[in-house]
């Protein structure tokens, strides 16, 4: 789930691809969730977490590489160091969370990060919301509440880890929003990958130096494939929300996003056999819904500043 920033070409067609193209990576995404979940079961989230990964900076290589003249700038910065340790804890929280809890339960509590964003951007961007905004986000937080009660009372404290894992997405987006220094967004995310992946070959290294690492047991064979799929469904779905954020502007993309519940709840369902309670779907309409108004009220405002600049200069 990233957002780089946006080229929109205009032309219908060019939205039509771009809008495709998020379509497919929202649905996507469910299932590399879907493949960490599984690789849980023999492996710890940790692990997990650092083999995931390994494999997609492995395939970001020839991915930059062909796609080499869209990078321009330095790959290494100190903001895309920042990225990388906001990405390893988004998915190691996630991860941890997928270990013991349905992935459409996780993936609704994480769906607050919109309105967290909402809330940091006024400190950290100077962006700050009107008292509608507010109010919005104020629901979202009432309906993330409703997902967590029953579920925390289940899963224990660890039900908290979908809304670490949003706090460090939202601030990923700050960070990329403020990333100065002429880096094009493929770049700055391909610096972030290889600095999540030292990062994590780090803690390991250090974990193993002082006797703290697991001892993994030997593992089946599906277990390569299975993290080899997850490293390439990650890069695959990064380059698809990049090219979509290429064709179309972010405000009219941003709603889309929230089809990853919808699959999430779909390959749940299929794979583990996890149906939501009732009291879950009431608590993620009410972030749909909190989530949702918040991008109108953004694309609204977005419109209105256009609408002023050109009356300025004409």
């Amino acid at each position: 789930m990233t957002s780089p920033t946006a080229h929109p070409a205009g032309t219908f067609e060019h939205k039509r691809s771009g809008m495709a193209a998020m379509v497919l990576a929202m649905a996507l995404l469910p299932v590399g969730d879907a493949i960490s979940k599984s690789l849980t079961s023999v492996i710890p989230p940790f692990e997990v977490t650092l083999l995931r990964t390994l494999a997609q900076a492995a395939f970001f290589l020839p991915a930059a590489w062909v796609m080499r003249r869209h990078l321009s700038g330095p790959i290494f910065s100190r903001a895309s160091l920042a990225s990388a340790a906001l990405i390893v804890t988004v998915l190691y929280a996630l991860i941890t969370a997928f270990e013991v809890m349905p992935i459409a339960t996780a993936i609704s509590i994480f769906f607050v990060e919109p309105l967290l964003l909402t809330l940091l951007a006024g400190p950290f961007l100077g962006e700050v919301p009107g008292p509608r905004r507010f109010a919005a986000v104020g629901v979202g937080l009432v309906g993330a509440l409703v997902v967590i009660r029953p579920n925390f009372a289940e899963f224990g404290p660890v039900v908290l880890l979908p809304l670490l894992a949003a706090l460090g997405y939202a601030l990923n987006m700050i960070v990329v929003r403020k990333a100065r220094g002429g880096q094009s967004p493929l770049s700055f995310q391909f610096g972030a990958s290889l600095l999540a992946a030292a990062l994590l070959l780090s803690i390991e290294a250090a974990r193993l130096a002082i006797g703290i690492a697991p001892d993994l047991p030997v593992l089946p064979d599906w277990t390569v494939y299975a993290v080899l799929a997850a490293g390439a469904l990650s890069t695959v779905t990064f380059l698809l929300i990049t090219f979509a954020f290429s064709r179309v502007e972010a405000s009219l993309l941003a709603p889309f996003q929230y089809l990853e519940i919808v699959g999430a709840t779909l390959v749940g369902f299929l794979v583990f056999g996890d149906i939501p309670d009732a009291v879950t779907f009431l608590g993620t309409g009410i972030i749909l819904s909190s989530g949702i108004y918040v991008f109108h009220r953004e694309r609204q405002q977005d419109r209105a500043d256009a609408k002023t600049a050109f009356s300025g200069s004409s």
